[in-house]
């Protein structure tokens, strides 16, 4: 989930402290330096309402839609109907009084909606289209015919398969571009499917689909956000386990030509351009090792865990062109877990220089990150050369969210953040 949303849940049954704890935080504006603070309004989803509020904490204006909403450039609301984002597949664009003027309905069986979605201004076609992340199921012939090993499937048999894809329709709800994960696979189990087969450390463009420790499943890579980026027509799309990848839009979009556009797509043409994460998973680095304690660990290559909100930083704005990113912090082997906002250059080199190619994050490098404060029982760590900012509390009572979440860049180069489990931006 992205773009500041919160979700409140109060329990009235439940006398836990926890429960009671949540109940009486302060839901208000709590502190305000108008001198430094980039005044505007704040939009938020909460229970099947979006809400509107300036800077005082006042509601402008709702709506009575509320499970993943942002703003268009049109000024009209885009959402999701029925309050869940793991599991959607109607939207509503609504007008400021909240009136429908279009809606979409995914009516494909073997296709799943969840998380998110972007509405975007095609430059190929001319015209705005709509872009959403879908789970498509798989057969246990199609995974074994790509070189899954059976070894790893539960009796030989992989069952409820299902792997991410982007979904572009136009405004009249047809199927104009797909890109799915299925299509860019690698593996090195069996040469007989030559296809896939190849050395995975040779093949950064495709994704290893006999990964250690996370065989072929239901909702396998849970890609939970993207964005698209017009300038470079192309789009970025994050898993929740520790990496996010850039696919080509322009190079495999055929205008009117949905057919040649989802061949394109699946294609050598469709392959990541860049990914960012763990790059121990396609055999780039080293995977985390325990020694005495295995509660944590200060080696390996992993960065980020169940991160979230995965975007370009907009054109005109203070680090415009990289990535942001919400780092959850989730799986990182700490004993204080913590969450993180990543600022990510990936056209940084091993030497620190602006390239005008990506450049793959191992090839840049890393630097040794020591804790600040021996306190907080954190373990030095490796963080790529191409994290270029980053943001985190001094202790994460004030700044830890495990699940959804969100950053946002301002024109005045602050940073906006929504930290979902306590409903807390800042």
């Amino acid at each position: 989930m992205k773009r500041s949303i919160i979700t409140l849940i109060i329990g009235f049954s439940v006398i836990a402290l926890f429960a009671q704890e949540t109940f009486f935080i302060p839901t208000e504006t709590r502190y305000w330096d108008s001198s430094k603070a980039y005044n505007g309004y704040t939009l938020f989803g909460s229970g099947g309402t979006t809400y509107l509020v300036d800077m005082e904490g006042h509601v402008i204006h709702t709506w009575k839609i509320g499970t993943n909403p942002r703003f268009t450039e049109a000024g009209t609301l885009l959402d999701a109907v029925g309050g869940d984002p793991s599991n959607s597949n109607v939207w509503k664009e609504l007008d400021w009084n909240g009136n429908t003027v279009w809606t979409y309905t995914e009516k494909r069986t073997n296709y799943h909606p969840h998380h998110d979605f972007v509405k975007i201004f095609n430059p190929i076609l001319g015209d705005s289209t709509f872009m959403y992340i879908a789970n498509k199921d798989y057969t246990s012939e199609q995974c074994l015919a790509i070189g899954a090993n059976p070894a790893l499937a539960q009796s030989g048999t992989y069952t409820g398969v299902q792997l991410d894809v982007v979904v572009e329709v136009n405004r009249a709800g047809k199927v104009i571009w797909e890109w799915a994960f299925f299509d860019h696979t690698v593996q090195d189990y069996d040469a007989s499917k030559t296809a896939t087969y190849g050395v995975v450390k040779n093949m950064p463009g495709k994704i290893n689909i006999n990964m250690t420790g996370n065989p072929l499943k239901s909702d396998w890579l849970h890609c939970n956000s993207m964005d698209y980026n017009q300038q470079l027509d192309q789009v970025v799309i994050n898993s929740v386990h520790g990496e996010f990848y850039v696919i080509d839009h322009g190079n495999t979009f055929v205008k009117n030509d949905s057919a040649a556009s989802v061949t394109l797509a699946a294609s050598a043409a469709g392959n990541f351009l860049y990914r960012f994460g763990d790059p121990y998973k396609y055999g780039q680095g080293s995977a985390p090792s325990f020694s005495t304690n295995p509660e944590k660990t200060s080696t390996g290559n992993k960065q980020i865990g169940g991160a979230h909100d995965i975007q370009w930083i907009k054109p005109g704005l203070p680090g415009e062109g990289n990535f942001l990113i919400f780092n959850n912090g989730q799986n990182l082997y700490e004993m204080t877990p913590q969450s993180y906002i990543f600022e990510i250059n990936p056209f940084l080199n091993a030497s620190g220089t602006q390239t005008s190619a990506y450049v793959n994050p191992p090839d840049a490098g890393y630097n040794i990150l020591l804790p600040a404060n021996s306190d907080l029982m954190k373990e030095k760590k490796n963080i790529s050369k191409q994290v270029s900012w980053m943001y985190s509390s001094k202790n994460n009572t004030t700044f830890f969210s495990t699940i959804g979440s969100s950053a946002q860049r301002l024109p005045n180069g602050n940073t906006f953040v929504c930290a979902m489990n306590s409903g807390h931006f800042f």
